[in-house]
């Protein structure tokens, strides 16, 4: 089945999915979306009082919700951490575009992303930042088309990356 011309991009906050977006975007010619953006315009709240007033689970599902309604073409989509959550959202995200997990090890997440909370991060009470990754990383391995490892790599360098890739895949 042939997907649609956007490209999603999946991972843990902190893996830089916005910034590279934004970069992404400019070098194909391509719109940019931000989902966490589209779901504070649609819900008309910030994502940290969605998850104080509707709860990790609410937030999760008016998360779904939108990034399951989203239509676009030629865009670049850069994904909440959590929305990997949302089975529905997912699904159609591999429809209409190229699903991309940007990895980072959890060493290098720790040293870019301090306080959780303040970043909005869905998680439960108690849970660790290894805990998250341990339950989100099967998920991102899961419904992405491609996975780039971002560790050694600038931003340049990840955007060239999945330029190539997606350009390999299409030739294949």
């Amino acid at each position: 089945m042939e997907r649609g011309s956007n490209i999603t991009l999946t991972g843990m906050p902190g893996a830089g999915k916005s910034t590279v977006g934004v970069v992404l975007a400019k070098v194909l010619g391509y719109r940019f979306v931000d989902s966490d953006l589209e779901i504070q315009q649609s819900t008309g709240q910030l994502l940290h009082e969605l998850i104080d007033t509707h709860g990790d689970e609410g937030f999760l599902e008016i998360e779904n919700r939108v990034n399951a309604a989203l239509k676009t073409e030629r865009s670049v989509i850069a994904t909440g951490g959590s929305a990997v959550f949302g089975k529905e959202a997912m699904e159609h995200l591999r429809e209409i575009s190229t699903v991309v997990y940007l990895k980072l090890p959890y060493e290098c997440l720790e040293a870019r992303l301090g306080d959780l909370t303040e970043r909005g991060v869905v998680m439960k009470q108690g849970q660790t930042l290894r805990d998250i990754m341990r339950e989100r990383e099967p998920l991102y391995e899961k419904y992405a088309h491609l996975t780039i490892d971002v560790q050694q790599l600038d931003i340049k360098g990840v955007v060239r990356e999945i330029v190539n890739a997606i350009h390999r895949e299409k030739h294949a």
